[in-house]
Order: C-alpha cells, then structure tokens, then sequence
C-alpha cells in the first residue's frame, strides 16, 4: 500500500532545497549584476577620484571694471570607508579648533540622507568648507594622521565694491533641492543663489575635472593612473559682461541712502541695465565665507528688507508717469485727437464723483496736459472711451481694449529681465471688474486708473521701460543686466524689438509733452542741464506720505539713457524723483558731475526718509 505521507514530505523538502536555491542565486545576482557596492569597495582601495574644481567666470561692469573674482579656498573631505575605527579624534579636532561634539554632529549629518542624499561612504564627502591659509597649513602638516581625509583646492567669490548687491547675487553652498535638481552637483559644492549668480550658474560654473590617483594596499598616493591618460581637465566658466556702469550705479546707491525705493536706467537703444538700485540694500561682501550665514539671517530679520530688490519686485502704483500710456491710448483709438481741448476746473467732477487736480490754465490739449500733469484730462479721455458704444460694444470690450494696450507697452506680466524673482505688476481686465462688482461698474467706477492709482501696479524696472519706450517712439527691447557672455551670443529674448499698439505719431506727441514739462511744466528743475532732457513727474498717492516718482529720458533726439526713481513716502515727484533722475541722467551722458550737481548729490545723500538702519 503506497505511503502518501511519505510522499507528501518529499515534495515539501523538494519545494524548501527549490526555494532556497532560488534565493541564493537571486542574491548572487543582485551582489554581482545589480550592485555595485563591491566594485565601489574595490575601486576606492585601488583609486582615489579627486575632483578638480573649475575656476567660477569673472564678472565686470560695461567699462571693463573687475565686480566679481574667485580667491583661493580650502575645504577637508572624507571619504567614510578609509576613516572608520582608525582616527584619534581628540587630535583631528585640536588640529581644526572644533570641540569633539562639532566632530560628531558633522559625522552624523553626512551619512544623513535626508541633508545629504548623494553619499556614499566610499566617495569624497564634505567634512568643513572654505578653510583659511593659516588653518589649512596646520591641517596639511598633519594629515598623513589623519586617514580617509584629504585637502580640496577650490576658489570662493570674492565682491570687488560694495555696489549693485541685488544685481549681483551671491553664491552659497548647495542645498539637497539643487542636488536633486542637478546631477551636476554633490554636497558641498556651492551654486548661486540669487541675481546674476544664479540665472547665468551654467554659464558661470564651468565643467569639473577629474585626477585618478593610484594608491597602494596601504592607501597611499603612489601617482596618477596610466600617467594621467584618464584624467580630465577642469573647464572654467565662462565671463559676464554687464550692463551695469559702476561709476552710475555708486552714485544711485548714494543718492538712496537712508530712503526706500528704487533707480532703474536703461539704454533704450540696446535694453541694456545701465544701473539698479534698491533701497535699503547691503554690501555684497557680507555674502562671503563662514559668515555668510549669520548675514543672511541678520539681512532676513531686518524689518525694512534689504534683501529685497525692489526694483524687480517692489510692484508700486505708477502715479501720473502712467498718464503717459493713457495718452498714447487715447490718440491711437481716437478717443482725444491731439488738439483736443478738455476743460479742467479744478479736476474731474462728474455725476457726484470729484477727483481733484492742481491749478493750472484751463481748457487744455494733450502737450500742456502731459506738462501739467492734469488729472482732469486723463480721467475724461477713460470715462469717454469706458462710454463709447459706437467704438465698443460694451464697457468690457472698451475695458480689454485698453487693456492690451497696457500689455504692449510691458505692464501686467513679467518682462523677462535676466534676474530671478521678477514680479509681474498688476493692470486689470473686464473679468476682474466683473468679479469685483458683480458686472456692475461702468468708467466712472475705475476712473483712478486713468492717472496711475486704483488697481494699477507697476515696478520700477516698468516704469524705466516705459520711458525708454518712449524714447524709442513705440518699442522696446526686453531690460537686461548682462551685456555679454564669454564666447556666446547673447539670448534672442534680449535682442528682439517689442513694438506697442500705439500709433508711432502719438509717441512724438508724448515726447513733446514730457520735454514741454521740463521746459516749464512739472520737471521745470531739469532745465538747468544743457542736453534735452524729457521726463514725466509722479506723485503716488499712499495712506501715508505719498510717493515721489519720476520717469524720463535723454536726449530728446538721440536717448543714451532711460531713468526711473522711485522713492517711498517722498511726496511730490519733483521733491526727490526729479532731482535724482536728473543727476542720473549727467553722470551718465557727461561722465561726472558738475561741481554745483556733486553739492547737489551730497544734499540728497543727507536726506533720509527715516526708516532705521539698512544694515549696510
């Protein structure tokens, strides 16, 4: 009689020996095929992979004047597998001045793969960044006691003036985001952070090399392998070039102390950056080394923000430089022609609704109205196109008309400067209104618009590239800060015309309003200067003191330069934006200032808007 017990644990034992076979050469494959955690074992006992950092591009200004270099620096890397159970601690950290807990926690965070996803305990890990000459020759004395630690030659920023801070940037050590965003990077290796430093990284990092040294069973360097044959040659970054004028752009940080705000100039010719100031801001310098931290937090923690860049970033009512949009507006639809007379007495009052206007000669056309910065005509050219049913269909047809027309001229969205963190402004459009008032709402309900206030938003890097649209006589190319990159051409983005909606003719009748202004209008404080400036006043009004703005450019015929100044709760546009767009303007087309404009520079220079420290 057969046994089926039997025969049941013979399939159970067979079943087991399969099993476990299976195992072992699954194992054997994963060691062999899928791993490579014994050829890495291998290769760091035969090789030690040095990686040879490349020099970082230098930067300069349009005139050639050093901004930016790379300094010598030294950093200690480990390699995790070479120093286990072989380090006499206590000497290691009376060697780099740190307390055995420093050690410790330094260990501990590079075997963290949440703060280090890149390691590998048989690779080259950071251990402390940017060591001193003085610290790095006691440590280099010392190191045959120091086992699975190596010195790094590397080079770290260095700022050559205190200027153009936000333009520049600054360059920090990576973060576990930037490694996983780019295989480029592993701990320790350092990127830009903000400004040019980190829109042009490509182009500024250049390509790391490579040494293979060859090393004996001991784990000594006994030289390259195959003589060098593998090894590959760091590639440095390449050069920027800038738009900036350092000379223009130390003059504008002057002239803002102790004020919040902003200068842009613009080369209408090119859209090349001439300077940028934001105010409060700080010395690049500070961005530099083991300290660069505690910097940034004090930066951070500054209640007035002077990591801000406002220029980009700060979105402002434009004020009355706006009423130069309306105007071309107006003419290229046929709302106003330019001889056009609107009578204003004492400004816009219309069906209980009463914006006031500053005392001038009334009635009046587009040139004088532009001069005298009337209220009154620019709120009755919106209020009549917003009503023409004629033209338009309804209000919003009316409304996204005029609409498209600020877009064209580069207000409401990004205009793509070459520098991180752009904001885009604010200008409105039927569907906003709609859902603000319910589709009830008609001319009369967004009139401020008409004169730079209400829901109307701008930067001051807008506002410039408007008055180098001006100068242009309808387009613009987009702003940028770099002029040149080593052995590239520049990104067709900055050199491509933008042409506006408007009517070429009706930009000569704003340049005649804007230069009528400086003649005897609201910018009257420029006529003293003997080349033909055109400039547009602004006074933002604010719950506070009201804010001084300025636009304009010069010269009238042939612009070099577009300029906006901006300065908070400074009041009218000719307490503070006229006189320092005006001094802009010289330093720029002239190349210094006269005496009586350098007295002039050290007045504004002792005019604080009080506000409290800026850090500098």
């Amino acid at each position: 009689m057969k046994d089926y017990g039997l025969e049941n644990r013979r399939f159970v034992i067979g079943g087991v020996a399969i099993v476990i076979v299976v195992i072992y050469i699954l194992r054997l494959f994963t060691l062999q095929i899928m791993s490579d955690d014994y050829k890495k074992n291998a290769d760091s006992n035969a090789f030690l992979k040095k990686i040879e950092y490349p020099s970082r591009g230098i930067i300069t200004d349009r005139n050639g004047k050093l901004m930016v270099y790379n300094q010598p620096a030294y950093d200690i890397m480990v390699v995790m597998n070479e120093a286990r159970n072989r380090l006499d601690t206590m000497e290691f950290c009376r060697t780099l001045n740190i307390t055995k807990d420093d050690f410790i926690k330094r260990m501990a965070d590079i075997k963290n793969r949440s703060k280090n996803p890149g390691y590998s305990r048989f690779t080259q890990q950071m251990f402390m960044s940017q060591l001193s000459e003085r610290d790095f020759s006691i440590f280099q004395e010392k190191m045959f006691r120091f086992p699975g630690f190596y010195v790094q030659r590397r080079s770290i920023r260095q700022y050559q003036y205190p200027y153009a801070a936000h333009v520049l940037g600054d360059v920090a050590e990576v973060s576990p985001a930037d490694i996983e965003e780019d295989s480029y990077y592993q701990p320790g290796d350092y990127i830009g952070k903000l400004g040019v430093e980190r829109k042009y990284e490509q182009q500024l990092r250049g390509e790391k090399g490579m040494q293979i040294l060859l090393r004996d069973a001991h784990g000594r360097i006994q030289g390259r392998y195959q003589e060098g044959k593998l090894d590959r040659r760091p590639i440095p970054g390449k050069n920027l070039t800038l738009g900036i004028d350092l000379n223009l752009q130390a003059l504008g940080e002057r002239l803002m102390e102790g004020k919040i705000g902003s200068i842009v100039a613009i080369e209408p010719s090119t859209g090349e950056v001439l300077c940028m100031v934001s105010s409060p801001t700080y010395d690049p310098r500070m961005m530099v080394g083991r300290k660069r931290s505690k910097n940034h937090l004090t930066l951070s923690r500054n209640v007035w923000k002077p990591l801000l860049n406002r220029s980009i970033m700060g979105q402002y009512p434009p004020g009355s430089t706006f009423k130069t949009t309306q105007a071309l507006t107006y003419l290229s639809e046929g709302v106003f022609s330019p001889s056009t007379q609107i009578g204003c007495r004492g400004g816009f009052y219309h069906r209980g609704l009463h914006v006031g206007c500053h005392g001038h000669s009334s009635p009046l056309s587009l040139v004088p109205a532009i001069s005298t910065s009337c209220n009154g005509y620019f709120c009755w050219g919106l209020y009549y196109m917003m009503g023409n049913r004629k033209k338009y269909k309804n209000v919003q047809t009316a409304m996204d008309t005029w609409r498209d027309y600020m877009v064209s001229m580069g207000f409401g969205y990004r205009l793509g400067v070459d520098l991180p963190g752009e904001k885009r402004g604010l200008i409105p459009n039927a569907a906003f209104y709609d859902k603000a008032y319910r589709g009830s709402w008609n001319g009369l309900t967004i009139i401020s618009i008409s004169i730079g206030q209400g829901e109307v938003n701008a930067t001051p890097l807008q506002i410039a590239n408007l008055g180098a649209t001006i100068a242009n006589r309808g387009y613009y190319y987009v702003p940028h800060v770099v002029r040149k990159v080593q052995d590239s051409a520049l990104d067709t983005a900055y050199t491509r015309k933008h042409f506006t909606m408007a009517d070429h003719k009706a930009y000569e009748y704003v340049v005649q309003g804007m230069r009528a202004s400086v003649l005897g209008g609201t910018c009257r404080a420029l006529g003293k200067y003997d080349f033909a400036i055109c400039g547009k006043t602004g006074t933002a009004q604010n719950r506070g003191h009201d804010h001084s703005v300025f636009m304009g450019f010069a010269p009238m015929d042939s612009p070099r330069i577009a300029v906006a100044v901006y300065v908070e709760n400074g009041g009218w546009g000719a307490d503070y934006g006229v006189p320092i767009g005006g001094l802009i303007m010289e330093q720029y087309i002239k190349g210094r200032l006269s005496e009586a404009s350098m007295k002039l520079a050290d007045e504004f220079q002792r005019k604080h808007i009080a506000y409290g420290s800026t850090d500098r």
